[in-house]
Order: C-alpha cells, then structure tokens, then sequence
C-alpha cells in the first residue's frame, strides 16, 4: 500500500463512500481534530508505561484509541453512505461515566479550579483534554451543517471530562501535588 496517492494535492480529499470535499471542510477538521486526539493519548500511553504497574490507566487509554478510530470513521462517514460503518452509541458513551465514576473514587473533593500540569502523563492528558474539547466544537459546527453526529458530539463531550479526571488521578497516583488556581490581585502601584 502506498502511503502517497497524489489525489489531494489539489486541496481536497475523499469521504468514505460520499464524494470529495475541501481539506477545510468541518467534517474533515472534526475527524482531523480526533486523530490529532488519538496521537496525544498514544504519547500519553508512552509516557506512563514505564512509570506504574496498574495498568488500569494503559488499558482505558488502548480502549479510547480505538474508539476514537470508529469516532473518525463515523464523522468521515456521513449517513447516507451505503458502506456499513461502526458507528459511536450510547453504550460508549455509557462506558465513560462508568470510567469517569470508577477513577473519581481515588480522587479528593475537588474545591477550586485547576492549574494543568503536574505529572508529565497528567500534563499530556490535560493538552489531550483541551483538544477534545476543540474536536467537540467541530463536531458541534459540523451538526449545524449535517444531521448524525449527536452521540459523537456526546461522546466528546463525556471523553474530556474523562480526560480531565484521569489527568487528576495520575497525580495522585504518582503523589504530584496539583496547582490551584489563584487569581491575580490587582494592586495599585505608585508612579515612578
């Protein structure tokens, strides 16, 4: 298989079973937004490997990724296609707050805002935070366009939530302190 084929050297490329579209069309931002996902997480599953023997955090991220291959072919795919593609459902969508519920048990209350870091693999799934929720806002644009893509945009929605849960969890598993946010306090100044 070639990894070259020429065919979009002119701005565009094809969806499946629907035709070509523009490189900067919402549904290819949205799907080019989940990939970009899925190789942070990879660099996230990198970074934790050899860090922890629970390897609970390992096996939800491997499952994520290959959710997020059906999420891209679902947004490359639209509806009307003949080609059978799997598709997101609820079931995923379920399998994230069991997620979400099961690693927020280890966690503290939390009682301020934030600041992303700590950890390195807690940073890494903080930025694969911000990205989902980038990846949502297309879908979300997207929707405006073309029916079909609700459970994805759902999905996406639950998955950074989960991101951000896991992204606390790997801080207190690796016992790195978190970063409340404070906020400025203006002063005056005297003229110099």
């Amino acid at each position: 298989m070639k990894i070259y084929t020429r065919t979009g050297d002119d701005g565009t490329t094809g969806l499946f079973g629907a035709g070509r579209v523009g490189k900067n069309h919402p549904r290819i931002s949205a799907y080019g937004t989940v990939d970009e996902l899925n190789a942070v997480l990879g660099l996230a599953m990198a970074y934790w490997q050899p860090v922890s023997s629970d390897d609970r955090l390992y096996t939800v991220l491997h499952q994520l990724q290959n959710e997020l291959f059906v999420v891209g072919g679902d947004l490359a795919s639209p509806e009307e296609t003949s080609y059978p593609v799997p598709r997101i459902t609820q079931a995923e969508i379920d399998q994230l707050e069991r997620y979400i519920d099961g690693f927020n048990v280890d966690l503290p209350p939390l009682r301020s805002f934030i600041l992303p870091g700590g950890h390195v693999v807690a940073a890494t799934l903080q930025v694969a935070r911000t990205i989902c929720r980038r990846a949502e806002r297309n879908v979300v644009t997207l929707s405006q366009e073309e029916p079909g893509v609700l459970l994805v945009q759902q999905y996406l929605n639950r998955l950074s939530d989960l991101l951000f849960t896991l992204a606390r969890w790997v801080n207190v598993k690796t016992q790195t302190p978190e970063t409340p946010w404070v906020p400025i306090q203006h002063k005056e100044t005297k003229a110099l």
